[in-house]
């Protein structure tokens, strides 16, 4: 270009969309809106319209002060040598973020940003909004590589939030439990509870993989390594909640065990859903082969696929609302309930299969269980009505003791009511003895009298104390209508004054419990501490147990290799990670 004519750009120029940059003495038209880079040749009116026209044809009829705002903004931004952006726009990088935390809380595979999301927003874009809009959005970087890192980042950032906010709260609770990924791994779980803006929020912490042994020391170790690494302090927990495994309750070398030589004071709860649990395992003998027995039906059915396809036909013929029967798992506290429930609404399809299939013996067992499996029904329906009262978020263990005493309180009324024939509270079983005068009612009333009474014993002794009288947590419930003198005396004078603050007892009656004591936990500390020992711990491990759930979809035979800490967090955490600040600390490179 030595010998080349010079061309020199003209203000004028920008009415054209284009602005200009100087290489080697030369002054190269550059396009504001597209930043392509034209030779000194084309310097001239006619070229540089042509190409506004040829382009961006949307924009030819545009004033210049459109083009004249557009090169301000570009002016904002470094250009390098190459007038190649330093760094591009940052609401790509931005949309990049926010399509990154959309596919870790979607549980989806990092691949699908580039496979699926991209292809989709582009062909929308040119479809919608034309070649231009989607030339724009091609930007967007969404390749495996740059999904994975951004996900790191956010989850990252939602780390550091949890952990400034459990810094920040007087006190804080965690649960943790451990569970085996498809990869053999054993895979540890925590969650933590803290005080936060004026009320108690319950987020994940952390997960971590054990390499070999899942004892309480390994568990321990992780949860100490963790603290350590983060500056969390082990005088500040006040609560531990585990699923209630020897390895993590045993009184010599149990994980709480372990927690407590930190700090005496933690509070150690074995999970109540896994109580539940236990204790609506016993069954007497009888009751217990009928349950085998209709597992044994299910099973017949299920096993086959020619089975379930003929029953389903079968189904379908006569016109039943349902087709198929549900397996069930030990692992899954509902899968009885809903296994039971089913059989019995095809129970008389089943006996129809079993004729047909020519599985007589089966047939005439299965037929003579009509009680049994009512009461069956009746009874797992209501383990399960108490298991769903028992799961969820933002629960205590007051609330819990409350679940479970009035269950309790059911199963005595309906030993009154058993005792003198009425079985009304199992309406399955009612209408079968109302409908089968043959069933001998006594031997009826013994059975679920004893079934009833050992219920009784295996829930009081899994919940010994929910019975018992607690003054301290009656101050919690409502410190406006409690004993004082059963207080300890060092909480005495303090209760006095919170029971006769005519403000504090409104703000009572329109807040939530936790919310409430936050609040005047500066007022009335001693009171307001004890309080928040109570309210804060955890009482059950549901939160763990529904982040295995989001871990099963995540973690498959085909991404078996995925460190999953961070595509947990992003996919289960209530807090919204600081994508605006993660972008001004990112430099952006183009999808590829």
């Amino acid at each position: 270009m030595s010998g080349a004519k010079k061309r020199k750009y003209s203000d004028e120029y920008i009415k054209y969309g284009f602005t200009v940059i100087e290489r080697n003495g030369f002054h190269l038209p550059q396009c504001v809106i597209c930043h392509t880079v034209l030779s000194n040749d084309a310097l001239i009116p006619g070229r540089l319209e042509r190409h506004l026209s040829t382009n961006h044809k949307a924009l030819k009829e545009n004033p210049k002060e459109l083009f004249t705002a557009i090169l301000h903004e570009l002016n904002r931004m470094k250009l390098d040598s190459s007038s190649v952006f330093h760094q591009e726009t940052w609401k790509l990088v931005e949309a990049s973020y926010e399509l990154s935390l959309l596919i870790a809380k979607a549980k989806k595979p990092h691949s699908v940003g580039e496979t699926l999301v991209k292809p989709c927003l582009l062909s929308a874009a040119n479809t919608v909004l034309g070649e231009e809009s989607q030339r724009k959005l091609s930007k967007i970087s969404l390749s495996d590589n740059t999904v994975k890192r951004r996900i790191d980042e956010l989850s990252e950032d939602i780390k550091e939030q949890v952990l400034d906010k459990i810094k920040a709260s007087r006190f804080f609770a965690i649960q943790c439990d451990e569970s085996t990924d498809v990869a053999h791994l054993c895979q540890l779980l925590v969650y933590s509870r803290f005080v936060d803006e004026g009320t108690v929020k319950e987020e994940i912490l952390f997960s971590a993989a054990l390499e070999t042994t899942a004892k309480a020391i390994d568990v321990f170790s992780k949860v100490d390594e963790f603290f350590q690494e983060h500056g969390l302090s082990w005088e500040k927990l006040v609560g531990v909640c585990t699923d209630g495994a020897p390895s993590m309750i045993g009184s010599r070398s149990g994980f709480v065990k372990l927690v407590k030589e930190k700090n005496p004071a933690v509070t150690g709860t074995h999970c109540v859903i896994h109580r539940q649990s236990l204790a609506s395992k016993t069954l007497p003998s009888n009751l217990r082969s009928s349950l085998n027995l209709a597992i044994k039906v299910v099973n017949f059915v299920k096993n086959s696929s020619l089975n379930s396809r003929l029953f389903a036909a079968l189904c379908s013929d006569l016109g039943t609302d349902y087709k198929t029967l549900l397996f069930h798992t030990e692992v899954r506290w509902l899968s009885k309930g809903n296994m039971l429930s089913r059989l019995y609404e095809l129970k008389d399809e089943v006996e129809i299969f079993l004729q047909k299939q020519k599985q007589d013996k089966l047939y005439e067992a299965f037929r003579e269980e009509d009680f049994q499996l009512s009461y069956l029904v009746d009874f797992f329906e209501a383990i399960n009505n108490l298991n769903l009262k028992l799961q969820g978020r933002n629960t205590n263990i007051i609330a819990h003791s409350d679940v479970i005493r009035a269950f309790t309180e059911k199963i005595h009324l309906w030993k009154r009511k058993v005792q003198v024939g009425n079985f009304s509270s199992f309406s399955h079983l009612n209408e079968l003895l109302s409908e089968k005068r043959n069933i001998e009612q006594y031997d009826v009333t013994k059975e679920v009298l004893s079934h009833l009474h050992s219920l009784a014993e295996e829930f009081m002794h899994y919940f010994p104390d929910v019975s018992m009288e607690n003054s301290l947590w009656t101050l919690v419930q409502n410190p406006f209508n409690t004993d004082v003198e059963l207080l300890l005396e060092s909480l005495q004078e303090e209760a006095i004054d919170l029971k006769c603050d005519s403000s504090a007892k409104r703000d009572f009656e329109t807040m939530k419990l936790e919310e409430f004591w936050v609040k005047y936990l500066p007022i009335y500390p001693k009171v307001g501490e004890e309080a928040l020992r109570v309210i804060l711990p955890f009482s059950s491990t549901y939160l763990c147990e529904a982040g295995f759930s989001a871990l099963v979809v995540l973690k498959t035979k085909q991404r078996n290799r995925l460190d999953v800490e961070n595509d947990l967090r992003c996919a289960l955490s209530s807090f919204n990670p600081r994508i605006s600040d993660l972008v001004r600390k990112k430099q952006q490179h183009p999808s590829h």
